[in-house]
């Protein structure tokens, strides 16, 4: 077969119409694309798969029901022929050539006049490859150019200088302390830092892979009290982008859950420093799921509370109800809460939770050293003294603690 050359280009299918016949897996990769293009999308099918009926039950585009006839692409700017029967789709195809629309065939793509190349998105930049019709080497070329875009190995300029540099501060949540466990977003832009400012539960093993040339800020050696400490590391950030440099911010978990991530934007945004939070993989969730604990369970729990242990019960700045607390019968999550556990516990205990309500306490959650102890609410206080339990650790409450895939 002759070698394909194809004239590789971007349509605006914004409020066009776009027929799609066909509502197989085919149509069901090639649909969010395309509606996410913004284009007024038509699908021509007796049936589809449960993925594509609930896009059009959403109203995401109009299902005709029925088989392809001819007329169909009357008034189309795009077509794609995706049934599992060729003479449909040749037909299909047939009609697209006499009525000059550029068409997709799934099944043949030398056989159409478009075909789809292997696509992905990053920061902004829509990549497509093509390789000729063969598929794998396209999408083969196009994950490694997105990997290397990840990676910071094939520069990209948006928001930064000529040189693909960014600028500002990045709040980066690393994830429960797994370092694979930071998500690809915070991992690129770690590669591109100047300066990072890292907490003492962010991931420490990703310090490592940093150039040497990188600043890097231990922000749990920030001198002062807790409150002036804050205000130290605000004034570090704004620092070091203001002086031009990117500034990328490593915390633990989330920075928005218990991590002061929203008063460290507010910070740079009254500054002027352009700033960009990216979410990490949320700590009260994660490590009792690598821990073999739901937090939530069909028929087990049907709420879920994250409550943060920093203040006692009964301090007169704590903004817990513990009261209702108690009431609740799904799941509590309890994160800074080792050296007051047994407060906690009196606490829930006063409010109406029964004693023998699961408990389970995760130390070093995801790490190597990771440790679990399984009590009762009764129990949990003297049970984690015993076994000299330290911070960092999460606490689980409720019935899903005393759930355990061995005993299923």
């Amino acid at each position: 077969m002759a070698e394909e050359h194809h004239y590789l280009v971007g349509l605006d299918l914004t409020g066009r119409r776009v027929v799609v016949v066909g509502g197989g897996t085919v149509a069901q990769r090639r649909l969010p694309r395309l509606v996410r293009a913004g284009a007024a999308v038509e699908l021509i099918s007796p049936g589809t798969t449960p993925a594509v009926g609930a896009m059009a039950d959403a109203g995401e585009f109009v299902w005709h029901r029925r088989g392809y006839t001819e007329g169909d692409l009357d008034g189309a700017w795009y077509a794609l022929a995706c049934t599992d029967d060729p003479a449909v789709n040749a037909a299909v195809c047939a009609e697209a050539e006499r009525a000059r629309v550029f068409c997709v065939r799934a099944d043949a793509g030398p056989a159409g006049s478009a075909v789809t190349p292997a696509t992905g998105d990053h920061e902004g930049l829509l990549v497509g490859v093509l390789s000729g019709g063969e598929f794998r080497r396209s999408a083969a070329v196009r994950d490694g150019l997105l990997d290397a875009l990840r990676a910071g190995t094939v520069p990209d300029t948006e928001g930064g200088d000529d040189l693909g540099h960014p600028a500002g501060v990045a709040l980066v949540g690393g994830g429960p302390g797994d370092p694979e466990l930071i998500t690809v977003r915070g991992r690129r832009l770690l590669a591109r830092a100047d300066v990072v400012v890292v907490d003492r539960l962010a991931p420490r093993e990703l310090l490592d892979e940093l150039a040497p040339q990188v600043e890097v800020v231990d922000a749990a050696k920030i001198p002062y009290g807790r409150a002036a400490s804050q205000e130290v590391i605000n004034r570090t950030l704004i620092e070091h982008a203001s002086a031009g440099r990117f500034v990328v911010r490593l915390k633990g978990g989330d920075p928005y859950v218990f991590g002061r991530g929203f008063e460290e934007l507010l910070a740079c945004v009254e500054a002027g420093v352009p700033v960009t939070m990216v979410p990490g993989i949320t700590s009260p969730f994660a490590v009792p799921a690598v821990a073999d604990i739901p937090v939530t369970h069909r028929g087990v729990a049907h709420e879920v509370v994250v409550v943060s242990g920093h203040l006692p019960p009964g301090h007169a700045e704590s903004l817990v109800d513990w009261d209702a607390l108690g009431r609740l019968r799904g799941t509590l999550v309890l994160m800074m809460g080792v050296e007051r556990l047994d407060r906690f516990a009196d606490a829930l205990l006063d409010a109406g939770r029964p004693a023998d309500t699961p408990v389970a306490v995760i130390q070093d959650g995801t790490m190597r050293s990771q440790r679990v102890l399984r009590s009762t609410l009764k129990a949990i206080a003297a049970d984690a003294a015993e076994a000299a339990i330290k911070p960092p650790a999460i606490t689980v409450i409720g019935p899903v603690a005393g759930l355990s895939p061995d005993a299923q």
